[in-house]
């Protein structure tokens, strides 16, 4: 107790893997709230962890860098908490079934500004009138992301973006002809057989079979590909943006 999260991470946990940049710590399991980096050095303890949105819960710690999207995060609990809710109160069984149906709006770049006023006021009439722990926590993820990391919010909603490039129907991947060395890798892992190319070739990957699922991504050993912003989303969101929007 007293430990502060700074040195949990860096000293005792060894830092970060592949020295990337620390986003955010998640404590207290499931329902434990995201904090930040500018609470590295916040002391673990009941009371201080509380104060920012926390809890100590069962004492889980999960340490997240810049590849990791908050909003994506918050709904991952979400449908935790929600899988593990026994229904006997309305609050919990059906309020945070709404708050994951509208996280996976929003993650789906399906999302609207108002759902983020609609997602703290059922997270706190879910808090205040669930029956037990579980519903009285499980809006935690969700709030605390709200609260440090709304701007991805706005990204996910406004810009059709997922800066981790996470949420899949707002990513696209594309293969990048000058650093394609045509090991036709890609082309071996893609479980749908949408790339295509002569071996020693540039690769081309077919955009409407593509089902998004990142295999050739992971399997490409020269970062020949490259995730960003889906067309149709960016398109949106130039359209709007010459509108004066």
């Amino acid at each position: 107790m007293g430990t502060t999260l700074r040195e949990i991470i860096y000293t005792i946990g060894g830092g970060i893997p592949k020295d990337r940049d620390f986003k955010a710590a998640q404590l207290g399991g499931p329902s434990g709230g995201c904090l930040p980096a500018q609470y590295l050095d916040l002391p673990i303890d009941y009371d201080s962890v509380k104060q920012v949105g926390a809890i100590m819960g069962s004492g889980g710690l999960i340490v997240m860098d810049e590849s990791t999207c908050m909003v994506d995060v918050a709904r991952y609990f979400l449908e935790f908490t929600q899988n593990e809710s026994c229904g006997k109160c309305v609050p919990c069984r059906v309020g945070t079934r709404h708050m994951f149906d509208i996280l996976t709006r929003i993650c789906a770049g399906q999302g609207k500004m108002e759902d983020l006023d609609e997602l703290e006021q059922l997270a706190g009439h879910i808090k205040s009138s669930s029956l037990c722990g579980l519903g009285q926590t499980a809006p935690n993820p969700v709030l605390t992301t709200l609260k440090y990391f709304r701007d991805e919010y706005h990204e996910h909603i406004q810009l059709g973006h997922c800066r981790a490039s996470v949420c899949e129907a707002l990513v696209r991947y594309e293969i990048d002809a000058e650093t394609c060395t045509g090991c036709t890798v890609c082309a071996k892992n893609c479980p749908v057989m949408c790339i295509s190319g002569a071996r020693k070739e540039p690769h081309v990957i077919d955009q409407l079979r593509c089902v998004k699922c990142g295999q050739c991504f992971e399997a490409c050993r020269f970062e020949a590909i490259k995730r960003g912003v889906a067309t149709s989303m960016a398109s949106s969101v130039s359209t709007t943006e010459d509108a004066g929007i």
